[in-house]
C-alpha cells in the first residue's frame, strides 16, 4: 500500500481562484467609484472608464501596486454581478443607462 504525493494542481486552482476573486473585488470597487461620482452613466461609457483606469493604472488608494490585464468582459462580468446586488440599476425607459 502506498500513499500518493499531493496534487499539485489543487493548490495551483486556489492560487489562480484566489488571484481572479481579487480581480473581480478590484473591478468591482473601481466600478461603484467610478458610478459614485458619475451618478448616471451609459453602460458602455462605463466600460470604457473602468478599462483606461485599469490601462492607466489609476486603480484607487492602496491598489497601484496591482497590475492585471482587464477585458470588457470582465468589467460587464463586474457591471452583472453589482446589478444582481443591488448596487446599481438600469433605467426603465432607458436600459443601457446605469444609475448608482
Amino acid at each position: 500500500l502506498r500513499l500518493l504525493p499531493r496534487q499539485r494542481y489543487l493548490r495551483a486552482e486556489r492560487a489562480e481562484s484566489s488571484a481572479l476573486e481579487r480581480k473581480r473585488n478590484v473591478l468591482c470597487c473601481l466600478t461603484t467609484r467610478i458610478m459614485k461620482a458619475e451618478k448616471r452613466l451609459h453602460i458602455d461609457h462605463l466600460v470604457f472608464k473602468v478599462l483606461d483606469a485599469c490601462q492607466k493604472g489609476e486603480l484607487g488608494p492602496g491598489l497601484q501596486f496591482l497590475s492585471f490585464c482587464c477585458h470588457s468582459v470582465d468589467v460587464l462580468s463586474c457591471v452583472l454581478h453589482l446589478l444582481s446586488q443591488g448596487y446599481l440599476r438600469r433605467q426603465e425607459e432607458r436600459p443601457h443607462v446605469l444609475e448608482y
